[in-house]
């Protein structure tokens, strides 16, 4: 099965309308769904993310994907001069622009719509760029990293964070099971789209990931590129730089 091939909804709107649409219509329960979902694991895994660059003492950072701001808001703590989070989805970021109100951080952090292929951003702009369960969604994968490629600083480093798919037959049966039905059960209850969790199975399991993954981003000139399995391979944490 082709990446780009897996949508949200079975209908002819291009990948990145159906995403925006889905996002936009679990915004309000999202934050709560993640949490569950995950069971809260996923702050662990941000925080992995954050510490990776934290050598770099990054200035100016972009967040792509950014959904409700949480990454953004997790890289505050490595004290840039600047974070832009980009989301194709509004009804996302009006939570997220919420919560950085709450927390003070409207000074340090904006959240304004845009996606990985098309975003304008000059060349050698960002320190870093991180991408939290985003890659999966982009319209087409290359060109999204490929733009990123150009607006990042020469040795900038690239983060990203995504599900992966277990090697272990026992963890990855129980993943299975836990993405097959109970995911998408929990989501239908509370968030009332049907398809945004059935989506959130198929396409990690259609996303090229690990090693395959890591191919891809050499082929595109990024150097450095490694990868580490988070909580038996249930997700990855990638790296890479310009």
């Amino acid at each position: 099965m082709l990446h780009d091939n897996v949508t949200p909804y079975k209908n002819n709107n291009p990948k990145k309308e159906q995403v925006a649409q889905m996002f936009d219509n679990i915004a309000n329960r999202y934050d709560f769904l993640n949490g569950l979902l995950s069971m809260g694991t996923h702050k662990g895994w941000r925080k992995k993310c954050v510490n990776l660059l934290k050598t770099k003492q990054p200035k100016i950072i972009l967040d792509v994907a950014t959904g409700t701001g949480d990454f953004a808001i997790e890289c505050a703590k490595l004290d840039p001069t600047k974070i832009i989070g980009i989301d194709i989805s509004d009804g996302m970021m009006q939570f997220g622009r919420e919560k950085i109100k709450k927390l003070k951080l409207e000074n340090l952090i904006t959240l304004e719509n845009g996606n990985a292929e098309t975003v304008d951003f000059p060349d050698n702009m960002f320190d870093a760029i991180v991408v939290g369960f985003g890659v999966r969604n982009f319209q087409n994968l290359e060109k999204g990293l490929e733009n990123l490629y150009r607006v990042l600083k020469p040795n900038g480093q690239l983060v990203i964070l995504e599900f992966s798919y277990p090697r272990n037959w026992f963890i990855k049966g129980l993943y299975n099971f836990y993405f097959s039905y109970i995911t998408p059960a929990i989501g239908k209850i509370f968030s009332k789209d049907n398809r945004a969790y059935t989506y959130l199975t198929e396409s990690v399991k259609a996303f090229p990931n690990n090693e395959n993954f890591i191919t891809i981003l050499n082929k595109l000139k990024y150097k450095n590129t490694n990868f580490k399995s988070l909580s038996f391979g249930v997700a990855a944490i990638y790296y890479a730089e310009k």
